[in-house]
């Protein structure tokens, strides 16, 4: 488990509230000075601690209203080429694999319900995917985060 001591921690927060904040943003919002700031950025990039730096970019305003998951079943041996087929599919979001009965959990997206059906037939072509079942995404209730387990952290709990 990584450990992360309070200023860290505070950064972490602070980018977290506002992932677009430059360093100077940063340092004048935490009392520090622009050069730990940047040294702390620099650290935690090195650690891996930061993901993507894409910006969320809404697919609604792209043209893609509609998003599903996917769930695949497929021949285990195959998955890393399997995964690479997936990629190649543009409206393919994310593929994630989990344990269980389901192989593959793949984020969608789609203009309509007939595209939607053309991805899911696309899917199943890919030789070693068994079978598949599409549940359209309703509404995201709760939204990627992790302020709350920061904030955790940063109590001691």
């Amino acid at each position: 488990m990584a450990t992360h001591d309070r200023v860290d921690l505070a950064l972490l927060d602070a980018l977290a509230g506002d992932p677009r904040a430059t360093v100077v943003a940063l340092s004048e919002r935490l009392g520090m000075s622009r050069n730990t700031v940047q040294a702390r950025m620099g650290r935690l990039e090195q650690a891996g601690v930061f993901l993507s730096y894409e910006r969320a970019i809404s697919m609604r305003a792209l043209g893609y209203p509609i998003e599903a998951v996917v769930s695949v079943i497929l021949r285990q041996p195959e998955l890393p080429r399997i995964a690479r087929e997936l990629a190649e599919i543009p409206e393919v979001l994310q593929a994630q694999g989990l344990s269980g009965q389901v192989d593959l959990m793949v984020r969608v997206v789609a203009h309509d319900t007939q595209h939607l059906f053309a991805i899911d037939a696309r899917i199943l072509a890919v030789d070693g995917v068994e079978r598949t079942e599409t549940s359209l995404i309703m509404d995201e209730v709760i939204p990627h985060r992790v302020r709350p387990l920061l904030q955790q952290s940063r109590s001691g709990v």
